[in-house]
């Protein structure tokens, strides 16, 4: 019994981290489609558009790794690995999604969402098209 607390324990400390570097790399995605600070827009300037832009990414990456930790085999080497692919492959997605919005919109997107004067329409589509992304991912992978 205390063998698997611990056992089990180790695994969840193995995805924690996993999960937590992943929406590590969607907040930097955020940060590098967006202009400015992202931090300092959120926590500074209080941001609604930053604020939700970042928050649906990271719902969408939790999403996807949790996904991930739930389909993965009992070998936890082979089931980090597949979860850290599929979150990589989910970021790079909802990456590709937000540059195909942005062609398809006018002006720059990610000055749009961020325009301090008010919450733009645009973040409300730019946060569904991110938890919509993951959502597929998600699915692909049960």
């Amino acid at each position: 019994m205390i063998e698997d607390i611990l056992q089990e324990s180790g695994a969840a400390l193995a995805y924690g981290v996993v999960g937590i570097g992943l929406m590590a790399l969607g907040y930097l995605v955020v940060e590098l489609t967006t202009p400015g600070s992202l931090g300092r827009q959120i926590w500074t300037d209080r941001n609604r558009g930053a604020a939700l832009i970042l928050a649906a990414k990271l719902v969408g990456v939790g999403a996807i790794v949790t996904t991930a930790i739930a389909a993965s085999e009992d070998d936890l080497a082979a089931g980090v690995l597949s979860t850290v692919v599929y979150g990589v492959l989910g970021i790079l997605l909802t990456l590709v999604a937000f540059y195909l919005l942005d062609l398809l919109t006018p002006g720059r997107l990610g000055a749009t969402v961020v325009d301090a004067a008010e919450l733009h329409p645009s973040c409300w589509v730019v946060a569904a098209t991110d938890l919509g992304t993951a959502a597929i991912v998600a699915a692909a992978i049960s």
